[in-house]
């Protein structure tokens, strides 16, 4: 049973399987509460910045992880200084909250680690990082072989071929990279849409939709299963 002594934490929610893994992580380690899924949203088109993944299927997921979800509008495009400003501003409403810290699910990439750190140093909130240094090919088939579910999202087909878009996240897609892409995408080879595991209540019924190009990446629009592409 929660006692209150474990610290207020929201959890930088991209809603794919590192951020949905680093829940796993925070939640068996007991030693933080996760209160809130902070998500950055393109407020032009209604998505999840980077992965696409539509707004609607964003909150059926956050629902099915059971935590409130958290967010956040930015334009598109947006700047850096735009981006800031936006996240300061849930960082001030995270403090308003009793709300110390944020989790992150990077794994290796120690710029972006150093970004967060510097951004946050001065708030009075401080970055966690749960799965930090995993091994990325031991974790990803764990991973797998614990129950979590993804779908691919995003490609990027400067460094994974186009095919790979839609495809289930499983030991058959593990097997099939090529090897100079990560075997969790940390470099921005692919992103993934987290929709069944350990930390669901229950599972988000998602189907296939479209594969498209645009702005050199190709995209796999997931959508509601019987709901139709609006």
């Amino acid at each position: 049973m929660y006692t209150g002594d474990r610290p207020k934490t929201l959890l930088s929610w991209s809603s794919g399987k590192d951020s949905a893994w680093s829940l796993h992580v925070l939640k068996t380690g007991r030693e933080v509460e996760v209160v809130g899924l902070l998500t950055t949203v393109n407020e032009v088109h209604s998505r999840v910045a980077m992965h696409a993944v539509r707004v609607e299927l964003l909150e059926v997921q956050a629902k099915a992880v059971g935590l409130p979800l958290w967010k956040i509008p930015i334009p598109s495009p947006c700047s850096n200084a735009e981006y800031e400003a936006a996240m300061l501003a849930a960082i001030e409403r995270a403090k308003r909250e009793g709300i110390g810290r944020i989790a992150f699910g990077d794994l290796f990439l120690e710029d972006i680690r150093r970004y967060r750190e510097e951004r946050l140093r001065e708030t009075g909130v401080a970055p966690i990082f749960p799965i930090w240094a995993m091994p990325t090919r031991e974790l990803a088939y764990e991973m797998v072989q614990s129950g979590l579910r993804a779908r691919v999202t995003c490609v990027d087909p400067k460094q994974l071929p186009e095919s790979f878009a839609g495809r289930e996240f499983d030991a058959k897609f593990l097997a099939d990279l090529p090897p100079n892409v990560d075997p969790c995408g940390e470099k921005g080879e692919f992103h993934t849409f987290a929709y069944d595991g350990p930390m669901f209540r229950h599972p988000v019924p998602v189907r296939l939709g479209e594969i498209v190009e645009r702005d050199g990446f190709v995209f796999a629009d997931l959508l509601l299963k019987g709901k139709g592409n609006v």
